[in-house]
């Protein structure tokens, strides 16, 4: 089992300079997964597809592209991704060679997000998992979509360093502690931490029962 990530910057052809965005994404998917293009690959100027080995990560790791992209200092960036967990069942030189139940549901995910109008779902074997986990995700999404520039970057390093303090996160980004907690706060960061611990505690067994 596999988790596939689909995904779009959306109004990413504002920007007059693309490594804005380019840059960290690739440092983001080269420091989870490595391996381009068979593990990960950006294409068509501003799509991406990476593939996430241990399915269990993949709503942190679609967490960190949401706050890394939303924290740039440009015109209002944002993300939309598709999270598909199942079986790969063939791999190419490049991922999006590679097919197999993950790519699929990643796929059709990421159609029907555009259609809805939502930035971030999931799509797995298990659909009674699939209801709940997307209910949360759209609620959480009332936050995330709003995040400020300020927000998103401190959520970024929060979710990239886990361990950090908020006064190691002040220093990081020459900011007050009142400042990190406050902006913390505005991201709703409690209520997404505690989202995706859900996240990994109901996958788990389905992906144990699974193998």
């Amino acid at each position: 089992m596999v988790a596939i990530l689909t995904g779009d910057i959306a109004d990413s052809r504002k920007l007059k300079n693309q490594d804005e965005w380019l840059v960290p994404l690739k440092e983001l998917f080269s420091e989870t997964e490595g391996s381009y293009p068979m593990k990960w690959e950006i294409y068509r100027g501003d799509s991406f597809q990476a593939e996430i080995s241990n399915p269990e990560e993949a709503l942190m790791t679609a967490l960190r592209i949401k706050a890394a992209i939303k924290s740039i200092k440009a015109e209002k960036l944002d993300v939309r991704i598709a999270i598909g967990i199942g079986r790969k069942e063939y791999q190419g030189e490049r991922i999006t060679e590679s097919n197999g139940e993950a790519y699929i549901n990643s796929g059709e995910k990421f159609e029907r997000l555009k259609k809805e109008g939502h930035m971030l779902g999931i799509k797995t074997p298990w659909p009674d998992f699939d209801r709940e986990m997307n209910l949360m995700i759209r609620l959480a999404l009332i936050a995330m979509d709003a995040w400020t520039v300020g927000a998103a970057e401190a959520m970024k390093v929060t979710l990239q360093r886990p361990g950090l303090t908020q006064q190691e996160i002040s220093r990081l980004l020459g900011l007050s502690q009142p400042s990190v907690s406050e902006r913390q706060k505005r991201a709703h960061m409690t209520e997404i931490l505690e989202m995706e611990a859900w996240y990994r505690e109901k996958i788990h067994p389905l992906i144990a029962a699974s193998k």
